[in-house]
């Protein structure tokens, strides 16, 4: 089923490294603003304890996702690792649309701009960032998740994530949360003309 992107609605999608606060970001904005809904990706890694099918991802298995991939049903997909594949289906897009909805995209900083050239009219993309890397080394390390290696490598990731930041419509600096929130409440309800 290919759908039309001048049918397309309107689009908020959201990109960051690990560790600028995204996910609390997401979370909140999407408790406050009743239109908008989170669009849940695709992919072909195995569910994780209390994950749901549909809630959480869509699980597929590599050959039913290359399949799809074929059907072109996917705005965008990519192959994140060997043989792991995430997507954000059109389907999914749709049914908000239909719904009188708006979609929020939480993705990757590629798959964010993979999503921006298939709806270059109707996106809005944010990319939130922290104040420095240093703050953001801090907050990885807080979280007591990551060994030495793991955090270099998300630091890593990060500044070649940051490169890009200019390519998105809206930085937001995360450096207070009440405030980044209140930023990026305003930012969707202008893009999207509804209150």
């Amino acid at each position: 089923m290919a759908s039309s992107t001048l049918n397309a609605g309107k689009i908020i999608i959201i990109t960051a490294p690990s560790g600028s606060g995204k996910t609390t970001l997401v979370k909140r904005l999407l408790k406050e603003i009743p239109w908008l809904r989170f669009s849940v990706s695709a992919c072909t890694r195995q569910p994780r304890p209390g994950e749901i099918n549909g809630k959480d991802y869509h699980f597929f298995s590599e050959e039913a996702f290359k399949k799809m991939i074929a059907e072109d049903a996917f705005a965008e997909w990519e192959m994140v690792y060997t043989g792991k594949y995430y997507g954000t289906l059109k389907s999914e897009l749709a049914a908000t649309w239909n719904s009188n909805e708006v979609p929020l995209v939480d993705i990757d900083v590629q798959g964010a701009l993979n999503i921006q050239k298939t709806y270059p009219d109707t996106s809005l993309t944010i990319f939130i960032q922290a104040p420095s890397i240093e703050v953001l080394r801090d907050r990885l390390q807080k979280r007591g998740t990551e060994t030495p290696q793991s955090l270099n490598e998300r630091i890593d990731k990060a500044v070649v994530e940051l490169s890009f930041a200019s390519q998105f419509d809206t930085i937001i600096i995360n450096d207070d949360l009440e405030t980044a929130l209140q930023q990026l409440r305003q930012t969707v309800i202008q893009f999207v003309g509804r209150s």
